[in-house]
């Protein structure tokens, strides 16, 4: 897939989505919407993602007139367009005229109309629909000056059991394991609780994933609903590219809520592979009483640099909220200044957007509470209003010092959905305590508190370019991967991994004969056993003579080459080494035994970012809850400095730097503000 980037666009995106499909029998709405949009300094707007009903209100019956009307409305003060497909809910007509377009569950019952997000990606009907809509869009649409991109359907997720689907699974594995049972029984363990697979029409879906014994299927049934859900979404995009190859196109990603950890409904990974601009939907719970603001900042830092590594340039922030969401636990406000600092934090780690859902409150439904830029007042004059207005013309101020500029990380850490799916499957462990997500998030906050930049990378990339590769809880790793990093070590890079890595293979299989051969030689050690710790269990190690408290899992260590860094300080396994380290051709490898406290990663990392040289952003010194990032082109850095706390912050700057808003030179003790954002530049 050719990379492309929004190069026409040398302003930062602001707007969201539009729905003026929900307010056509009120023409002064509209009318009013145009004011509004100049009022808040927005420009781009996402429209027509749940128009199917206004598009086509009966079979073959098609009304774009209303659409050209908003279109022009947009055009006419400078404003631009993203176009969404329909396909994220289907009108009522199509579901009673066309049952098959619906999903049937994980019991086989068939779903009724309702919701959305409900439509089989297999029905050949749908498939068709979609294309006939999207060919009559990109026709009507495609040579419009402020067309943007294309937005292809929305938040794709979920699954169906269909006849159609089950079908369309075994041609999957067919093709997967060469027409041969035999190779399927095998990565599957047909043995076991005799579930051996005899004849492919025998193979059907899980019914539910958590309870299916069979942990080769529910991992290969994951993988299918990701390939047939990409399927689909390629489906729709034929006519598109077809007619309008000069369009980029994208469809939003989302993340995992309550947690904010990566979305594990679908592999992004091969999903981020057909589409040329990653965009996605973020609504972090501000304020919440689990966590302070900084850790949560932190969280949506790793997901930002999730999103912008898997295409290596910048992503949209595709949907946000100005104000609070209507389906959190509790729907708090964001509080004044947070608008502005958390929008900044987006750009920061490489968005060239700041886009709303949505843009009015609906009147009516389940949506009729979730924030948006215009209430139900219908003013200019409330608080959330005024803050997206100052947004907006601070992003105009800054567009020139943000727009093409990238983000430069020497470190990485792995993440795998298909390893969380395993992991989460298995039965072992502490089922309450595996938090694969969350893991990965507390080793790269160690790294945002010290305003190291950090790529999320799958385990399919270049590890080359990277000074340091972290693998925490890499339970299903496969042979080549384990090479792979062998070789990246070799070659003279830094390896950290951990307990619960390199367990089973690519097909859930445990590996035969202990460790794997790679993994042995790299690390110099092999772990033999591992415990699993109740709440009330206690251990803690001994490193560099300090203790730290260890939680959930601990590792007994079998010690080869490599050489011991920390020991533990009780239980049977006490004395034997926690945390190893060993040199391995022009590199080393480190590996963390037990799950620490996050003292111990803040130390261990500390030390790590100062042998290996690696350097933050800007040179600040500060307390903890203040961030730095940056963004760079052409000898230039624009750095944001950003006070995730609620008291007042002082810090130090210890080199110059220019305000980019103000053009004064700043340097020394700088105060921020609770919440406040400074925008500086440095060369490089």
């Amino acid at each position: 897939m050719i990379k492309k980037p929004l190069t026409d666009e040398t302003r930062l995106l602001h707007g969201g989505d539009y729905n003026p499909d929900q307010w056509l029998a009120y023409p002064e709405i509209l009318k009013e919407d145009v004011v509004l949009m100049q009022k808040a300094h927005t420009n781009t707007f996402s429209i027509g993602i749940f128009a199917w009903a206004a598009l086509e209100p009966e079979e073959g019956s098609y009304n774009f007139t209303w659409l050209d009307e908003v279109i022009e409305r947009i055009a006419s003060f400078g404003g631009r367009f993203i176009l969404a497909t329909p396909s994220g809910a289907r009108p009522t007509w199509m579901s009673k005229a066309h049952p098959e377009v619906l999903r049937v569950d994980a019991s086989r019952r068939k779903q009724l109309h309702g919701g959305r997000h409900n439509h089989c990606f297999s029905s050949p009907y749908y498939r068709k629909k979609t294309q006939e809509m999207n060919t009559k869009l990109a026709e009507r649409y495609g040579g419009h000056p402020a067309l943007l991109m294309w937005h292809v359907s929305n938040e794709f997720g979920g699954e169906c059991h269909c006849n159609l689907c089950q079908q369309n699974f075994r041609t999957y594995l067919k093709d997967k394991y060469n027409n041969d049972l035999d190779q399927l029984n095998e990565s599957w363990w047909g043995p076991f609780w005799s579930h051996t697979i005899t004849d492919w029409e025998q193979i059907e879906s899980p019914s539910r994933i958590g309870e299916s014994a069979v942990h080769g299927m529910n991992l290969d049934w994951r993988r299918f609903v990701s390939h047939q859900t990409i399927d689909f979404y390629k489906n729709e995009c034929m006519p598109l590219r077809e007619i309008t190859p000069g369009i980029p196109i994208t469809t939003n990603f989302m993340s995992d809520n309550p947690a904010f950890t990566p979305f594990t409904g679908l592999d992004y990974s091969r999903f981020a592979e057909e589409v040329d601009v990653i965009s996605w939907d973020a609504y972090p719970a501000w304020h919440n009483d689990k966590e302070d603001t900084a850790t949560l900042a932190s969280k949506v830092g790793f997901l930002n640099d999730h999103f912008y590594a898997m295409k290596d340039q910048p992503f949209l922030l595709m949907e946000s909220t100005p104000s609070g969401v209507n389906w959190h636990e509790v729907n708090k406000a964001k509080r004044p200044g947070m608008h502005y600092l958390s929008s900044m934090q987006m750009l920061a780690h490489g968005s060239d957007s700041v886009l709303y859902f949505q843009w009015r409150k609906s009147r009516g439904s389940s949506e009729k509470f979730h924030g948006a830029v215009v209430d139900h007042d219908r003013s200019p004059e409330n608080r959330v209003f005024k803050e997206v207005a100052r947004l907006g013309k601070a992003m105009e101020e800054i567009s020139p010092k943000v727009v093409g500029y990238q983000r430069q990380a020497k470190v990485a850490i792995i993440y795998d959905v298909e390893n969380e799916w395993a992991l989460n499957d298995a039965q072992g462990f502490g089922l309450q305590t595996k938090k694969y997500g969350e893991t990965l998030e507390k080793h790269y906050q160690a790294f945002w508190d010290k305003n190291i930049a950090v790529d999320v990378v799958s385990k399919d990339a270049d590890f080359s370019k990277y000074d340091l590769v972290i693998a925490p809880m890499l339970y299903m790793l496969a042979e080549k991967t384990a090479e792979k990093l062998q070789d990246y070590v070799k070659g003279g890079g830094t390896l950290v991994s951990t307990y619960i890595t390199g367990v089973v293979n690519e097909s859930d299989l445990a590996h035969m004969g202990g460790w794997l051969g790679p993994l042995k030689a790299t690390f110099g050690m092999e772990p033999v056993e591992s415990d699993t710790y109740y709440p009330s269990d206690e251990n803690s190690i001994d490193y560099n003579g300090k203790n730290y408290l260890v939680k959930d899992y601990a590792t007994v260590i079998e010690m080869g080459e490599a050489s011991g860094l920390a020991v533990y300080q009780s239980d049977f396994y006490k004395g034997k080494p926690a945390v190893t380290v060993n040199a391995y051709g022009k590199g080393q490898a480190y590996y963390l035994g037990a799950r620490l406290e996050e003292a111990f990663l803040a130390d261990f990392y500390g030390e790590l970012i100062s042998d290996l040289g690696l350097r933050p952003a800007l040179d600040v010194t500060h307390e903890r809850g203040v961030s730095v990032q940056a963004r760079e082109a052409e000898g230039l850095k624009t750095v944001f400095i950003m006070n995730f706390t609620e008291e007042v912050q002082v810090i130090e700057i210890n080199e110059e730097v220019v305000d980019i808003q103000s053009d004064e030179l700043v340097y020394g003790r700088l105060t921020l503000q609770p919440y406040e954002v400074r925008i500086v530049e440095k060369e490089v």
